[in-house]
């Protein structure tokens, strides 16, 4: 049956060939949705992106090497016209989804989701509406809820040196402790802002607002 709107215009966004090729076969099926462009990396999904103006962007969040899915959301929503970010990854860490929120993401779902979720987000995300698979909802929904978490006086101010960009021996130096202590603390931090990773540990402190 042809489509009474035009189809939704898809760019893809996956350092992996297999998965694009998968993708392209199982969104072929749909005659409401036409895929306009393959990307490999961060860099050349937005070239594409500004290139082809697509309504969707299904975006994978590890890129290998270059810039990351997070990063490449940014630059997609600050410098295309009127095209959505579709996160669509294997990450559902309260890191990843705070990050790819924030950079702008339209929606955020799970690749172990059913084919026929991933079609309808994907029409939602086209219009503007947001969709999450129901586990990142529930992720979503248990940080609301959640009291903001307390920082001792010297945990404040390694994350303060931690989003100047500062490593461990730096930040050692700046605050006259040793880079042993530096890392006890990191770790104290990580477990009470539930993340792994130090970009994870800024960007909840940023959402949260405890950096002065």
């Amino acid at each position: 049956m042809t489509p009474s709107h035009p189809p939704v215009r898809i760019l893809l966004c996956d350092d992996h060939a297999v998965v694009r090729a998968g993708l392209l076969a199982l969104l072929g099926s749909e005659p409401d949705i036409e895929v306009v462009g393959e990307a490999g990396s961060g860099e050349e999904a937005v070239a594409l992106a500004a290139r082809l103006t697509p309504d969707v962007v299904l975006m994978d969040l590890q890129l290998g090497e270059g810039i990351d899915g997070v990063e490449t959301t940014r630059r997609i929503v600050t410098g295309t016209d009127n095209a959505h970010v579709l996160v669509l990854t294997t990450f559902d860490t309260d890191a990843d989804i705070t990050r790819a929120i924030e950079a702008g993401a339209t929606g955020y779902l799970l690749k172990a989701e059913r084919p026929e979720e991933l079609f309808a987000a994907i029409r939602s995300a086209a219009q503007g509406r947001t969709t999450l698979s129901p586990p990142v909802a529930s992720r979503v929904m248990a940080r609301m809820r959640k009291p903001l978490p307390t920082l001792t006086d010297r945990e404040r101010d390694i994350l303060g040196q931690l989003s100047q960009g500062l490593g461990n021996r730096d930040i050692a130096r700046a605050l006259f402790i040793s880079e042993a202590t530096v890392k006890t603390h990191l770790g104290r931090i990580y477990d009470k802002l539930g993340v792994d990773t130090r970009a994870g540990a800024v960007s909840v402190a940023k959402e949260q607002r405890l950096l002065s």
